[in-house]
């Protein structure tokens, strides 16, 4: 006859309350469990869509750091640059915002879809003008790698040049592909 469910169970918790009673060590780190499991769900959860990144597209960014980031990727080779944004998974911009948002919608609307709606704005009495994504204001130094479908914000990092020399866009864009590299072979 196999054993009762019940009385093995009663058994187990009591082998583990004896185990408890003989190491409060076991119990201190159990503490934290629960904490470090909640801050690493993001990291988790964020881990597929950085993985499915192949191919990326880059918006002009402050000072041609733009110019800068497609060298250093396409140096490395972990990713394929494109200059069509439509065969893109993700976007390099400086910006995230109602104005990346305007552009992304300006960038990825096919050529006849865009065609369709110049036609309605000709029939439209208002025409306020696209929002345009421009450099007059600074960047603040922060690098954003957008999901080109769902929007979301995959991986971003700061590393703010000190200078506009080429020298220092250089370096600045090597750290940041370094850092890219590093997060998705984590990831």
């Amino acid at each position: 006859m196999p054993p009762d469910p019940v009385c093995c169970l009663i058994n187990k918790l009591q082998t583990k309350s004896d185990f408890l009673a003989e190491g409060s060590v076991y119990d201190e780190d159990m503490k934290f469990a629960p904490t470090v499991l909640l801050l690493a769900m993001p990291l988790l959860a964020a881990a597929p869509e950085l993985k499915q990144v192949h191919s990326v597209y880059v918006l002009p960014m402050t000072s041609s750091l733009d110019q800068y980031v497609i060298d250093r990727i396409v140096a490395k080779g972990q990713f394929t640059v494109v200059t069509d944004p439509l065969k893109a998974d993700a976007i390099f911009t400086d910006r995230v915002g109602e104005a990346l948002d305007t552009k992304l919608d300006d960038i990825l609307v096919s050529k006849e879809d865009k065609k369709k709606k110049k036609e309605a704005e000709k029939d439209s009495l208002t025409d306020n003008g696209p929002t345009r994504l421009t450099s007059f204001s600074k960047g603040r130094g922060t690098v954003f790698l957008v999901d080109r479908q769902s929007r979301n914000v995959l991986w971003s990092t700061y590393a703010r040049p000190k200078t506009s020399t080429p020298d220092e866009l250089h370096h600045i864009a090597d750290q940041i592909v370094d850092r890219l590299e590093k997060a998705h072979k984590v990831k």
